[in-house]
């Protein structure tokens, strides 16, 4: 299976080094005792160059990134569960204000910052979110409750929050949201930066071109089950009230033992309308594409429509693969055979 053809966007779609659809090799155990694992991350993709990062900026992004990835794979490695992987990975990246997620997230059109979060189990297609959340410190959190106590999948605004305030979920203040960087980001996209940025090191600390920060996580644990989580702030300066793909079970997330989890980053309206992490499983279980051709397919489907991102995932014999129509994607994953990575930036095709 080829990939849809791609317009001419201006930028490279990269693979990185997994090529092609061959089985992961390190798997161990039997057929009915299963004992390799494995999680891969995402921490947002768009313009992300090398030129406009500090020796200092990147090293904080991969320190973090693989501070993410070792939260998840420790749990694993100790016979925890996929969810429970996932969803405290999310959770070192939502307090980092690195990315686009939880104390880095981005301000909307009126100042206000509007988290959004999701997360699936793939044994039992059972699963949460919560949009439009002001005042939850971690919604990822938020998200889990939801699918954990209620029959709903998805609860927006004051509701989300006022369902949480009935458990151990942490809340904050408006002002624990605010970074300089997200506000000038604010300006800058309203057309009303006018102050000179004298402090930094380098302005791509405060302004850096990046797009996407949201941040997701799949996992596969010993048992054979597979957890997708996903959470953000959204787009710079979007609507009051606008939701992306990132708390739509389909669009931005999405887990099935049968085929495989998926977390995506990017536009995600584009996400929305193609439904993209479930039209990779529907590829991989009705025209038996791999993993990596299914991604591949859907993120060019993206790209034809005009949207950019990316989407990492991983299937139930622990392959893993990620795609995206951008200058990056931030991303790492880790598993049982010792294996493991943390990237950013595209690789050159010659």
């Amino acid at each position: 299976m080829k990939p849809i053809p791609l317009k001419p966007l201006g930028l490279i779609i990269l693979l990185l080094f997994f090529t092609g659809c061959k089985d992961y090799q390190g798997k161990t155990g039997t057929k009915n005792s299963q004992k390799y694992f494995a999680i891969v991350i995402h921490g947002g993709a768009g313009t992300i160059k090398k030129a406009n990062m500090t020796p200092k900026l990147e090293n904080a992004y991969r320190q973090k990134l693989q501070e993410a990835i070792d939260t998840g794979y420790a749990i694993l490695e100790n016979d925890g569960s996929a969810l429970d992987a996932v969803q405290k990975t999310i959770n070192v990246m939502e307090n980092s204000p690195l990315f686009n997620a939880g104390k880095g997230a981005v301000f909307n059109s009126v100042g206000k910052n509007e988290l959004d979060a999701s997360i699936m189990d793939g044994k039992t297609l059972n699963s949460g979110a919560v949009a439009g959340v002001s005042h939850i410190k971690n919604p990822i959190d938020a998200a889990r409750m939801v699918m954990d106590s209620i029959r709903h999948v998805l609860l927006s605004g004051k509701g989300a929050e006022d369902f949480a305030k009935q458990f151990d979920i942490a809340f904050v203040d408006d002002d624990y949201f605010y970074t300089e960087k997200r506000y000038r980001q604010l300006l800058k996209a309203q057309g009303k930066d006018t102050v000179q940025v004298g402090h930094a090191t380098n302005t791509n600390e405060l302004i850096d071109g990046h797009k996407y920060g949201t941040v997701g996580a799949v996992a596969l644990d010993k048992n054979g089950n597979i957890a997708a989580a996903t959470s953000t702030g959204g787009l710079t300066n979007k609507k009051y009230g606008r939701i992306g793909d990132s708390p739509i079970i389909g669009a931005g997330t999405y887990a099935n033992n049968a085929t495989c989890g998926i977390s995506c980053t990017g536009t995600g309206e584009y996400f929305i309308r193609t439904l993209a992490a479930h039209e990779v499983s529907s590829l991989m279980k009705y025209n038996n594409a791999c993993l990596q051709e299914a991604i591949e397919n859907v993120i060019a489907q993206i790209g034809e429509l005009g949207g950019d991102g990316g989407m990492v995932g991983l299937d139930k014999n622990a392959n893993i693969a990620w795609y995206f129509n951008t200058e990056g994607m931030y991303r790492g994953f880790k598993r049982s055979n010792g294996e493991g990575v943390v990237q950013f930036y595209e690789i050159p095709t010659n």
